[in-house]
């Protein structure tokens, strides 16, 4: 997908409060600006690196710049958890995911189960569907995608949704947005959520689809760059 509003170099100081981030421009001014990720980003918020800011062109913000990336070990990743679901959506409807292609509908945020949302729903034209669950992730060790960056009940709702929808008859799948492409392969972070990671051997047992692909983070694009290997040992 397109990344449509203006980037803005900056240096990282830090990442506070969840929502806030401090950075240097490159004039030396500083400035705060909304950090769009809830999650800990946990390796990906050291003092001092490249980050690019997202200028939303709204003044009527109370942080107009938006952190969009960081450089990593020299790979670009991305932090905003706010691009991952319509990327996948675009990518889906584009033909770029080959094991979801084939639906003439698709939906996104649709309601379903206990209080849920989809992040895209796929139907075909004799009724078929298929549920898609996205989830965003930046953690890595080594060449290895890991999932959560931090325990996730919410996360595990969500299998459980999937798990009933494969009971009902659909497809269910669990897509890994792994924001950055310096990885081969993902696998559930049991060391930060034993109990997401349980879930999701549970919930690929009862036939829901683990699916995991790393991004390629440019300064005006982000886009699905290859199919991952999933670990679930």
């Amino acid at each position: 997908m397109q990344i449509e509003q203006p980037l803005v170099e900056a240096t990282l100081v830090k990442r506070y409060k969840r929502f806030l981030t401090d950075v240097i421009l490159k004039d030396g001014s500083e400035l705060t600006a909304h950090c769009p990720n809830t999650g800990s980003l946990l390796g990906c918020k050291d003092e001092g690196s490249k980050v690019w800011l997202r200028d939303t062109q709204n003044d009527k913000r109370k942080y107009r710049m938006s952190w969009q990336a960081i450089e990593v070990n020299g790979t670009w990743v991305n932090v905003d958890t706010g691009l991952p679901n319509a990327e996948v959506f675009e990518a889906i409807n584009e033909g770029r995911v080959p094991k979801l292609a084939g639906y003439e509908k698709s939906r996104r945020e649709v309601k379903y189960g206990n209080n849920s949302r989809i992040d895209v729903l796929l139907e075909k034209d004799n009724g078929e569907k298929c549920y898609v669950e996205v989830k965003n992730t930046t953690l890595v060790e080594g060449n290895v995608a890991l999932f959560p960056d931090a325990v996730t009940e919410r996360g595990r709702k969500h299998l459980g949704e999937l798990v009933k929808e494969v009971e009902n008859g659909n497809r269910a799948v669990q897509f890994f947005f792994v924001s950055r492409s310096d990885v081969t392969s993902f696998k559930p972070c049991d060391a930060i959520d034993p109990k997401y990671g349980a879930a999701l051997r549970e919930a690929a047992k009862a036939g829901v689809e683990i699916m995991a692909w790393s991004v390629s983070v440019k300064r005006e694009t982000i886009e699905l760059h290859k199919e991952l290997e999933i670990d679930l040992s």
